[in-house]
């Protein structure tokens, strides 16, 4: 090996296992996408929590909720972490979220594009990115305050707005992809702004560690809990508002999903830090590199799908047959070895690079500097 190499190579390391990286952040990223792999990939059985045989079905709902609770988290590291960056810097950084944020939407919808039957994220996740920029100057208090009354008020809103007429008109399944309806940001915001309450905490403290993970555990049992509880008193014949939201079945939305998938992605992500104090963080490290590169690894599985599915059926809108061809070991360990190999060779991941590079270009640091008089 060059000394080129070498020193690239020690580089990317340093990159991946410094000091001022959060390792278990990385981690609690790439169990979030590949869970979302699983999701689309997999039959997932309906998840019973004593039946050690259906607990694949974990990924269902919860991976996306991880992952826009980590949303918020990256907002909240990328704009001072548990200090808000000053006046001048924040401008910049808000500027530069909303930049990555139109990158995103325009990204998601390419995938859209594709006609891969998934539910792209993407779109709503950027609309998220946008609404959370206000709120980059509060506490870690009052934002979890926020996110708690979003998450109480907001799902019984949701039900009223499943129901607009806006969704029935010609163009209303595609204004529902483009913004990610599927992930509706109304309730939704309600895990950004957690992950930014989190981040806002100082999540580097053992002691916010073991709170945050009390505290998701509580909520996990909190929300499943009481969703068992209403489903051992029957179903009713016709759903009714409190049903629609009494409810903790995956991508319902429903205030014990909020709650109980809320409480898990805490606990997740708690857990994920913990673990990454321990040695077990050498032997996580390909999934720390998938989630050093989300973006990369979530866009690389909806393009090789897209890619293969041509060549077998020319067509790449069949999910029953594509999940027939057993796809999710081969895309999955391909992908984790993939991030790996780039993230020690080259750094960081591609898309990650291209949208940092493209938001510091049209937004550089000097800006606010030249615009005071």
């Amino acid at each position: 090996m060059t000394a080129r190499a070498t020193g690239a190579l020690a580089r990317n390391w340093g990159r991946l296992n410094g000091e001022g990286r959060l390792a278990g952040i990385d981690l609690a990223r790439g169990l979030a996408v590949l869970g979302m792999f699983a999701a689309h990939l997999l039959v997932t059985p309906d998840l019973l929590w004593t039946t050690p045989a259906t607990w694949l079905g974990i990924v269902d709902g919860r991976s996306s909720i991880l992952f826009a609770t980590l949303a918020g988290v990256s907002i909240g590291l990328v704009t001072g972490g548990p200090r808000p960056l000053g006046r001048e810097e924040m401008a910049v950084a808000r500027m530069r979220l909303g930049v990555r944020a139109g990158l995103l939407w325009a990204l998601g919808v390419l995938l859209i594009v594709t006609g891969v039957p998934v539910y792209v994220i993407l779109p709503a996740y950027a609309i998220m990115f946008v609404l959370a920029l206000p709120f980059t100057r509060l506490t870690a208090s009052t934002l979890l305050v926020i996110a708690a009354g979003l998450a109480v008020v907001m799902p019984w809103i949701q039900v009223l707005l499943d129901e607009a007429p806006l969704w029935w008109t010609p163009l209303g399944d595609e204004l529902s992809a483009a913004i990610g309806w599927h992930y509706p940001f109304p309730v939704w915001m309600a895990f950004v702004l957690g992950g930014l309450g989190l981040a806002r905490a100082d999540l580097t403290r053992l002691r916010v560690q073991l709170i945050a993970l009390s505290a998701g555990v509580v909520l996990a049992a909190l929300g499943y809990g009481l969703d068992r509880a209403a489903r051992g008193s029957g179903d009713p014949v016709m759903p009714t508002l409190w049903s629609e939201v009494w409810t903790a079945e995956p991508h319902s939305s429903g205030l014990l999903e909020v709650i109980g998938s809320g409480g898990f992605a805490i606990a997740a992500i708690a857990a994920s830090l913990l673990v990454c104090r321990t040695v077990v963080v050498w032997l996580v490290l390909p999934l720390r590199a998938v989630g050093a590169m989300p973006l990369t690894a979530y866009t690389a599985q909806i393009v090789v799908w897209a890619m293969i599915a041509l060549v077998v059926f020319g067509n790449t809108s069949l999910l029953t047959p594509f999940r027939e061809l057993e796809p999710f070991w081969p895309l999955t360990l391909g992908i984790v070895a993939g991030c790996t190999a780039w993230a020690l060779l080259i750094g960081r991941g591609p898309l990650e690079w291209a949208f940092d590079r493209l938001s510091k270009l049209i937004v550089p640091s000097t800006l606010t500097k030249r615009s005071t008089p």
